[in-house]
């Protein structure tokens, strides 16, 4: 029987816990907004910008395939930075170096330097990797059932400067013009300043740090236990894991492949670039705008049937882009926006998934080793579609990466018939 002296301790944990994780969403969205125009910029001009510089379609995935390459490094970084410093230096740093990356590919471009476009462009995915990072923040002292809403909170901030960045493409070409430097060369200078303010904000009101406090209470728990009670070890990481992490590669696989080309198809069918910024941007603010309710279904219907939906909405999208006249920019929004919602289903649930198989001992390393396998998928996807798309075509492309989006059902169906999985 617990002590009252214990009892007021633990009410003043919970309400400490409740405290700083309503301070860490408020702190994390303004980041995520701010992440969002930066996240965008590469997205968006990236591929045509390769184009025009490379003077080749088969190499136009190459820039997602360099930045996504760049944000495993960072993934694995700033994971093990949490491990031991909390957050807050992690994801700060991390964004810092996502803006210098884009400062870099600015400059590249003005120069025609290649070899500083391949570097910056690597150095440009630590934003991307801390943007995904950062959604952790919003978990790590949620109560259990309400780890998707907490993911989906520090997700959805990211719409805002997501769809605002590809559609002021035109103006931020304008203004690149009136530089001398390269007009897709626009939205990198708009990345450059979002995401070191992003690194910023969080450096500076990321405390108490999220992490570390978890942490504590953890260990303050293990503390209260009766004296003579089995020694505690850190448990396992659970086959839920696992599964969140297979869910999370395959369905960045599926959007990264389609999403990259989708510019490239877009310009070989005489669309202009305020068409492209618009479909890019729509299919952004997919990606991350239903987080205002898939989080709260992830916790409500359970982690299995949104893996599901997300795997069938995936296979819609393929087959949508793959059917769509190419003139058609109308259908091209519907699929893009298709893309973008089942990648969403997929990471929210899939993050639930491994943050309820971890504990804050093992979670950062483990998450951030999962970021990793997320970013080197998007790397071979990123660079592998060009050459998919020139050997093929962009319709084969969307086919085989919605019928890729299936695979999430059987190995889903294998492991709940192997393990437990909370549902």
């Amino acid at each position: 029987m617990e002590s009252p002296e214990t009892t007021a301790a633990v009410e003043t944990t919970e309400q400490e816990a409740a405290r700083v994780h309503r301070r860490t969403l408020t702190v994390v969205i303004l980041s995520q907004i701010l992440g969002g125009a930066g996240l965008a910029a590469g997205v968006a001009v990236g591929a045509l910008l390769a184009q025009d510089m490379l003077g080749s379609d088969a190499l136009s995935g190459l820039p997602t395939g360099l930045f996504t390459l760049g944000s495993a490094l960072a993934a694995f970084l700033v994971g093990r930075s949490t491990q031991s410093f909390g957050r807050r230096v992690g994801l700060a740093y991390g964004f810092i170096a996502g803006g210098i990356g884009a400062l870099g590919v600015v400059i590249a471009a003005t120069t025609g330097s290649l070899p500083l476009l391949f570097a910056s462009l690597f150095v440009y995915g630590a934003g991307t990797a801390t943007n995904l990072q950062a959604r952790y923040a919003g978990t790590d002292l949620a109560p259990a059932d309400r780890r998707g809403f907490g993911t989906s909170m520090a997700m959805v901030a990211t719409t805002v400067g997501a769809v605002a960045g590809p559609n002021l493409i035109d103006p931020l070409g304008r203004f690149a013009d009136s530089l001398g430097v390269p007009t897709l060369a626009g939205p990198f200078i708009l990345a450059a300043a979002a995401y070191s303010a992003a690194g910023l904000v969080l450096f500076v009101f990321l405390r108490p740090d999220p992490y570390l406090l978890a942490k504590r209470i953890a260990t303050d728990a293990a503390a209260r236990e009766p004296v003579g009670s089995a020694p505690r070890t850190v448990p396992k990481v659970g086959i839920g894991a696992s599964v969140g992490a297979t869910v999370m590669v395959l369905t960045q696989i599926v959007m990264v492949a389609i999403m990259t080309m989708t510019p490239i198809h877009m310009r070989a069918h005489h669309h202009e670039m305020a068409a492209v910024g618009l479909v890019i941007g729509m299919h952004i603010g997919a990606m991350w705008l239903p987080s205002l309710v898939t989080g709260t279904l992830v916790d409500k219907l359970g982690r299995t049937p949104m893996v599901i939906a997300s795997g069938v909405t995936l296979l819609l999208a393929g087959l949508l882009a793959a059917t769509a006249p190419g003139d058609s920019l109308g259908l091209l929004i519907l699929a893009l926006v298709l893309l973008g919602i089942g990648w969403n289903l997929g990471l929210v649930s899939g993050t639930a998934l491994v943050v309820d198989a971890t504990v804050p001992q093992n979670r950062p390393r483990t998450q951030g080793t999962i970021d990793v396998l997320i970013a080197l998928a998007g790397t071979g996807s990123g660079a592998m579609s060009g050459l998919v798309m020139s050997a093929t075509s962009y319709q084969m492309l969307s086919l085989g990466g919605g019928v890729l989006a299936l695979l999430l059902i059987p190995v889903l169906m294998w492991a709940r018939a192997k393990h437990p999985l909370r549902v």
